[in-house]
């Protein structure tokens, strides 16, 4: 019998002690004879010059550990804000591509209204404080998050034993007759091949009220540049639309249509921009590690592309360049999360002004 490899992702990288944490956890899987892959597990030499080298070096290392992986367990826990840390999501992107099974722990899993502090009640709508209609408010998390992931409300130990129950109910079902599971990974394309590459636009628009509105212009401008243009708010191919009035259907619908829509495009044009407070939208962060791993172009766009370090708060080089809450933050020389940063050309600027870099680069 094949044993389990487990990819453990999450921010605890950025903690204090944050190895020690990891490292207790890889004990307890590999107590019930479980492999555990970590995206330290391959050492390399640090480069003191080039920072940018060192992120590439790591964000390969998080590549080839998931390659090997057969399930992923994802500290969902929020970060720097009512969001889960972007490259953590990427990674639950780059595996449920692969097709291995997904589980994320919370210690609260309540619906987002109850963790997202400073909405406003208007009229009996609920707006967050950009003065958006508060998204996926009756989730404890992005619609993405929520359809590739089994959570668990608890510890990586909870999360663990509720996959290893998992795995061994599967085992017993296996002896049943004509019994298929069906293989996400090799989910084929539902397009007909466009004469135009398909551009994917991912991005926080898909939550804005005037999202059809900005759709359309950004739609029409990727035609101009020799693109095809689908985006989250497009009805994918082969999938209904379903209207309910359970939150966890409506949620799984929406990312069905997203992943169909990742599976046919041909490039992804990505907004990196901050969402609830210092990280890019999870849904977004899902779909451009979904696109690395099947292989597609990825590009993306912000209003400020300076580094980590000067774009997010901390108490300087005295205390370690730590955050408010004690984290890390990174010093690579990119604007973002490696794992965004190492897998994608980063343009300064808004969607209109960038487009034709973005051609530019694609076409040659």
């Amino acid at each position: 019998m094949n044993k389990e490899c487990i990819y453990i992702a999450g921010p605890e990288c950025f903690y204090r002690g944050g190895d020690q944490i990891l490292e207790a956890m890889r004990r307890r899987a590999e107590s019930f004879g479980c492999e555990v892959s970590l995206p330290n597990d391959h050492k390399f030499v640090w480069d003191q010059d080039n920072l940018t080298k060192n992120a590439d070096a790591i964000f390969m290392n998080c590549a080839n550990s998931l390659n090997r992986s057969t399930a992923i367990i994802c500290d969902l826990e929020f970060f720097r804000g009512p969001e889960v840390d972007g490259g953590s999501v990427y990674e639950i992107g780059m595996a449920y591509a692969r097709g291995i099974r997904c589980y994320g722990y919370t210690r609260d899993k309540r619906p987002m209204i109850w963790k997202y502090y400073g909405w406003e009640l208007r009229d009996g709508v609920i707006y967050d404080r950009k003065g958006r209609i508060l998204p996926y408010q009756d989730l404890p998390f992005s619609p993405n998050v929520i359809g590739s992931t089994k959570i668990i409300q608890g510890d990586f130990n909870v999360c663990l034993d509720a996959m290893l129950t998992d795995i061994e109910e599967e085992r017993k079902l296996s002896v049943l007759r004509d019994r298929t599971i069906p293989d996400v990974a090799k989910e084929e394309m539902s397009l007909p091949k466009s004469r135009k590459p398909i551009a994917y636009l991912s991005g926080s628009e898909r939550y804005e009220a005037d999202d059809i509105i900005r759709y359309e212009c950004m739609k029409k401008l990727c035609n101009r540049y020799g693109f095809d243009a689908i985006t989250p708010v497009d009805d994918a191919a082969g999938i209904q639309r379903i209207h309910s009035d359970d939150p966890y259907v409506r949620a799984y619908n929406i990312f069905d249509h997203n992943q169909r829509h990742v599976r046919n495009c041909d490039l992804i044009i990505a907004n990196l921009n901050m969402f609830h407070a210092w990280e890019t939208e999870s849904d977004t962060s899902f779909e451009c590690g979904m696109a690395y791993q099947l292989g597609k172009k990825l590009y993306a766009y912000m209003d400020d592309t300076r580094i980590m370090r000067e774009r997010i708060p901390n108490y300087g080089s005295a205390n370690g360049f730590r955050d408010v809450c004690g984290c890390n933050v990174e010093n690579f020389n990119y604007p973002i999360n490696l794992m965004f940063a190492s897998s994608m050309k980063i343009f300064e600027g808004t969607f209109d002004s960038i487009i034709s870099k973005v051609a530019e680069d694609y076409f040659g």
